[in-house]
């Protein structure tokens, strides 16, 4: 009777933002802006946050027996928590996962996108001073949150000199952000069924994920502590040099380096 067992399909779509496809209209736009220019593309997110000790990983892996871990997945047991968070470069397709171990905070997303830049992105780009940052609506870069905007300005525009250009995928579009098929996908098949026992061996699956278009990954534990509940006052805000683009104002704007009255 063509009866079989299956899983629920995610094909209904829910509500829509009126400006989304107009939205994905404009980031394409940009994206071939920059790279005609040879500008720098990078596209940045938070991965699952994932428990380091002896616990079961989904998915997996050809071995003789199963892997043993442990029965219950309690954090007292844990080594410790890893929050990746990663930078994916579309113009090179390299990806760089910087694994925190506190909290995903805008104040952690913005020191990996100046750590990239200082370590890899200057010299990939030499005598380029912006760059195009694709994100998601939400988390710890989203298009709400003043920390966000305000340490892009204080970390990255001002002390580097950089025009740093922000375009945020619409709610519920997160899947279409680059970084989410093309860097951590491929690390959760690598890592796929096999226990992430210590941060030693999570930073070597992460490197160790390639595809046949040559991705090529780096990863590092990163030691500083994020605190939550940063506020930013109205007075910082104002001090900006931040200009929203006529298109969809609230999810792309560019912050460009302000003069050195302003920054001291």
């Amino acid at each position: 009777m063509d009866y079989s067992l299956k899983v629920n399909a995610k094909r209904q779509a829910g509500s829509q933002h009126p400006d989304r496809n107009t939205q994905f209209e404009y980031i394409e736009a940009q994206i071939q802006l920059f790279l005609e220019n040879g500008w720098p593309i990078i596209s940045l997110d938070a991965k699952k946050k994932e428990l380091i000790g002896n616990f079961k990983n989904a998915g997996q892996c050809w071995c003789q027996e199963a892997l043993a871990v442990n029965d219950h997945d309690f954090e007292s047991d844990a080594i410790g928590r890893a929050v990746p968070y990663g930078l994916y470069d579309v113009n090179h397709n390299r990806g760089y996962v910087y694994v925190g171990q506190s909290a995903d905070t805008a104040e952690f997303a913005v020191d990996v996108a100046a750590r990239w830049w200082q370590d890899f992105g200057q010299h990939d780009f030499p005598n380029v001073s912006r760059f195009l940052a694709l994100c998601d609506c939400g988390g710890s870069n989203g298009y709400r949150l003043r920390l966000w905007k305000a340490l892009l300005q204080e970390q990255l525009a001002d002390p580097l000199g950089l025009e740093v250009t922000v375009c945020h995928y619409p709610t519920g579009a997160s899947k279409w952000n680059p970084i989410e098929h093309r860097l951590f996908g491929p690390i959760s098949v690598n890592w796929a069924g096999k226990p992430l026992r210590t941060f030693e061996t999570m930073l070597a699956y992460i490197q160790g994920t390639t595809t046949e278009t040559g991705l090529q990954v780096q990863a590092f534990l990163v030691e500083k502590h994020y605190a939550r509940g940063i506020k930013v006052a109205d007075e910082v805000m104002q001090t900006l040099n931040l200009e929203r683009h006529a298109i969809c104002p609230n999810w792309n704007y560019t912050i460009r380096p302000r003069i050195a009255s302003d920054c001291t």
